[in-house]
């Protein structure tokens, strides 16, 4: 069977900006993050994808242009054997309270209502305890959290300002919180784990 792992986009596979990646030309990957999915694919984990994008709702880029920059990674992706899964995202503004929006968990339900298609909410708990939600940023850890999953923080994107963040507000929820260089060096911890596992 496989292992379900989730990513954040922006910031943890591609390159992120306060300014929001608006455009296919935007989408730039960080360097080993195509790899390191690759890795993971041939590792028989199913990667999937959960993002916040609500320059959708701001009018800065349309679905259409989204859909792009995911069929782009598809196929920068293609040639390392690798591939995303699923692309799970939420194109709602804050004001807008929906469910689906991190730090909310609504999108790693949907994920794990599709990986566990027909198994029991005990059987996708249980199994989501063991998966991992990896991002740059608090919302990230705080939707997996929320969902009952493992988290992991990496210092591309936002993640040197979220640990700016922990340090400065003191915030004694995230101190047990793994954190990585990058998604490769991430990468690099749970192939090792797996591994052992599977001698």
């Amino acid at each position: 069977m496989k292992r379900l792992i989730i990513l954040d986009r922006d910031g943890v596979i591609n390159q992120d900006s306060d300014q929001y990646i608006k455009s296919v030309e935007e989408f730039i990957p960080i360097s080993g993050s195509l790899e390191a999915i690759a890795r993971l694919c041939q590792a028989n984990f199913s990667v999937r994808v959960a993002t916040n994008q609500s320059g959708i709702a701001r009018g800065l880029f349309t679905l259409a242009t989204l859909e792009k920059m995911h069929e782009k990674l598809q196929n920068l992706l293609l040639p390392l054997e690798g591939n995303i899964d699923g692309f799970y995202y939420c194109p709602h503004a804050p004001e807008d309270h929906c469910t689906c929006r991190k730090p909310k968990s609504g999108l790693i339900k949907q994920i794990a209502n599709d990986f566990f298609a027909g198994k029991s909410p005990q059987f996708q708990q249980e199994q989501l305890a063991k998966t991992y939600v990896i991002g740059d940023s608090l919302r990230d850890l705080d939707a997996g959290k929320e969902a009952g999953t493992k988290i992991a923080l990496v210092k591309t994107g936002k993640g040197i300002r979220s640990l700016q963040t922990i340090a400065q507000e003191h915030l004694s929820d995230y101190s047990q919180v793994p954190i990585y260089n990058n998604l490769s060096d991430f990468t690099d911890y749970i192939l090792a784990i797996n591994d052992t596992e599977i001698k």
